[in-house]
Formats: structure tokens, sequence, C-alpha cells
């Protein structure tokens, strides 16, 4: 029947982007390389020093994840061949939902592998730290700052990642002045670096009583999360530390003990804080991990030599210097204005939809096309 053969045509043009794939994964290396570290693991006396053989297992099991999951996509694609095959021979018109949504399964699974092997960055597979900043304009953008924190929230647990609130502070009448998530997962950093930036929304203001349209901004920066094996030197005598108590979301995010900590970094006035932990000496440690990796991602974006380089890195949080805008009223648009991607529903995006956007982002950094597509609002 021709829905079949139409679908079948469809997934054969899908092959050799499925062979490009392969090559792009480099999955021959990939087995020669588990090989070697098989054959580590067997040798006498491997387990002598217990770290360099956590790493070896880590190394082989992350290489074994990524040949299963492009075969898991082979298996998928040959299995919804034989679909169409048998729903045509045998002029089953029952079974061509079941082939159509198969199909898509496929087609999608394949982007996104796709996308992974643009994930090049010596930090892209690591956890994502999050930082929320309202900008001015009081509730109004308290309130924005919030809807940011629950969309990408959202957008975590719609991959599966673990989301784990590491800092909240809350907005005076609504919303929130600040908070930070880490987001735990292969790539998650990789996927999210190109949302560090300012964010716009333009909506008719639930707390303005004459229902005038209001503009409103909000940052989110985004570093990868990074562990005592990277080694970033930092003076203590250039760290202030303030314990406070705990506060946040009405109380039901973190605990109230006086246990917070907030480290300021002097010479560039970089402040993280943690409260969530149940010891000031944990919440200093998540916060000490914090602005290191703060600290590495501006020397790795700014391109510096040392972390000494780095200065002043306050920028305002205004109009001129967002990267997205969200249109609530006259009409609803998201839209990028580094890559021109924009789509109208905006409800989904606030739902956690952000791959759109992430794909456009990975796509145009890795051809070099990123540019400033201005606001049409």
């Amino acid at each position: 029947m021709l829905q079949f053969e139409e679908l079948e045509q469809r997934l054969q043009g899908q092959l050799p982007g499925l062979n490009d794939l392969e090559d792009a994964l480099g999955l021959k290396a990939m087995r020669n390389e588990i090989e070697e570290l098989d054959m580590k693991a067997s040798e006498p006396g491997f387990w002598n020093d217990m770290e360099k053989s956590q790493k070896i297992l880590q190394r082989s099991a992350h290489l074994k994840s990524k040949i299963e999951a492009y075969e898991k996509l082979r298996h998928q694609w040959d299995d919804t061949i034989a679909l169409c095959q048998l729903g045509n021979e045998e002029g089953d018109l029952s079974l061509l939902p079941e082939a159509e949504g198969e199909a898509k399964k496929f087609e999608s699974s394949l982007e996104q592998q796709r996308l992974q092997t643009l994930l090049t960055g010596e930090y892209d597979a690591r956890n994502a730290i999050l930082t929320f900043h309202a900008g001015a304009g009081g509730t109004e953008a308290q309130d924005w700052s919030e809807m940011l924190y629950r969309m990408y929230t959202r957008w975590g647990e719609r991959h599966n990642f673990n989301v784990k609130l590491l800092d909240y502070l809350d907005g005076e009448e609504a919303g929130l002045k600040s908070a930070s998530i880490l987001i735990e997962g292969e790539n998650a950093y990789g996927f999210l670096k190109g949302e560090n930036g300012v964010h716009r929304l333009v909506r008719i203001s639930p707390f303005d009583a004459s229902g005038r349209r209001h503009t409103s901004f909000a940052s989110l920066e985004v570093m990868p999360e990074i562990d005592d094996n990277v080694q970033v030197e930092i003076d203590p005598a250039d760290i202030k530390m303030d314990v406070y108590r705990a506060s946040g979301a009405g109380g039901q995010k973190v605990n109230k003990t006086s246990s917070a900590v907030r480290l300021t970094h002097i010479p560039t006035g970089i402040v993280v804080a943690c409260q969530v932990e149940r010891s000031q000496y944990q919440n200093r440690d998540v916060a000490m991990r914090m602005l290191k990796s703060k600290l590495l991602e501006i020397k790795e974006r700014e391109h510096l030599e040392q972390i000494e380089d780095i200065k002043g890195v306050q920028k305002e949080i205004a109009w001129g210097s967002q990267i997205r805008s969200y249109v609530f009223m006259p009409y609803t648009m998201v839209k990028d204005h580094r890559t021109g991607f924009e789509t109208g529903n905006v409800e989904a995006v606030m739902d956690g939809d952000l791959d759109g956007f992430i794909n456009a982002y990975l796509k145009a950094l890795s051809q070099g096309t990123l540019g400033n597509y201005s606001s049409d609002d």
C-alpha cells in the first residue's frame, strides 16, 4: 500500500545520515579503546591504584554506552523498516499508526545523537549549574525570573536529568531574586551552555491594575560543574564568606538552619551561595565548587590565560543585551536573536520545550553562523 511505501522511502532516505553518524562518533576507534581498557582492567594489580582503576572503568562504561545507543538506533531503523514491509505485504492499515510512531521516534533519536557529535568542548559532557538573576523592575522581573527557573527545571525533567536546588532567594512580593540549580546528566552543560545570557519578556503584567504591557529582563548563567580533578587556584585571601539563615520558596525548598553560605570573590565581584545542604561545611564546599566552576567558565569563554586575568564580569541585565525574547502580547512569539530560530507556541516553551532553540544554537555554533537577529518588537 502506498502509505507504507512512502514511509519506508522516508526511512531509507535517513540511511546515509545513520552511516555518517557512525563515522562522526568514531565507533571503530571507540571499540579499539574499549579493548585496550578491558586489557588494562584484567592486568594483575589493577585495583592497587583505586583512583586510576575507577577512571578506567568509568571511561570504558562511557564508551560502551555510546556504542549501545548507536546500536539501539540501528535496531530501531531495522525494526521500523520491517514493520513497514509487513504492513505493505499484508495490506494491514492497522499497523500504519504504529509504523509512523516508530519512524518519528527513530528520527528524533537520530537527531539527538547527531547533536551529541557537536558537543566536543572540554566540559560539554559535565553537569550544568544554572543561576537565575532578576533584572531591574522589582516584582515583575522577579516573577519572570521564577518563570525561567520553572522552564529550565521542566526541560531537565523532560530529558530525565536530575535537577537539584542549590540556592533560592525569594522575591519581595512574588517570584525570586536569584536561584541556582544543578542539572545532573551526561552532556547537560553541552546542551545548555548556549542558554547563558539575558532573557526578555513582553506581556500584560498581572501585577499592573491598569493592564499595561511590561518588558522585563532576567539573566541566566550556565557553567559546567567541575570536580576536584580540575585544578583551579584561588587565593583564600580573595574570598569573603558570609553565613546566614536559609530561607526560600515559602520554606518548602530549603532547610531553615543558620548554615547557608555566601562566597564573594573579591577581585571579580562574583557571588555564589548554597543553602540546601545540612551543614555549613557542606554548603561551603558546594559554594566553593560553584565559584571555581564560574571562574573556569569565564576563563574559557573569554579565552584568558589564567583565572587572575578575570576582572569585572558584571553586565547590566537590560535592553540590548538579550539573547532571546518571549513575547506574550500583542502576539505570541519566542525568538532567539543569535540564530533567528522562533516559535509561536509560547506555552510549550515555558513548559520546557527548548530543544528547537538548543539544536539551532549548537548547529549555528558548529557552522560558525551565530549572528545578531534583532527583535521585531
